[in-house]
């Protein structure tokens, strides 16, 4: 990937599904920080589907509410990110879905990367 000057505020980057800007204001583009917490929920999300989907686990939808802690004293670097998973999915225990969660973490190579300096923790909700 290129990152160029976009404009006084913001760096860009063409990625092949269009153009990102990057800022750390956010009238001028994706702040680094929510970048950041969108890899880590995307990749966890997406890891998770597929392992439902080769346990051929039925689902109806899945969202993912992301809690952050940053620290209060420059340079505010993330230091938790939680994401709690509301689920929906037909004849599925917790139980059985817990274990896919962990799964899905351990396997999520954003998550691998970023731990143990950011610590990720997860929840869910479970809903026929």
């Amino acid at each position: 990937m290129e990152f160029r000057i976009a404009n006084e505020e913001a760096f860009t980057t063409q990625a092949p599904f269009g153009e990102l800007l990057i800022s750390g204001e956010d009238e001028h583009g994706f702040r680094p920080y929510q970048l950041l917490v969108s890899s880590i929920a995307g990749c966890s999300g997406s890891v998770l589907r597929k392992i439902m989907k080769k346990r051929r686990v039925e689902v109806g939808d899945i969202r993912i509410h992301t809690d952050v802690t940053r620290n209060d004293e420059e340079p505010h670097e993330v230091k938790t990110v939680h994401l709690h998973y509301t689920i929906e999915a037909e004849g599925v225990k917790e139980e059985l879905m817990e274990k896919l969660l962990d799964i899905a973490k351990k396997n999520c190579t954003i998550v691998q990367s970023v731990e143990p300096s950011i610590t990720v923790t997860e929840s869910l909700t479970l809903n026929p």
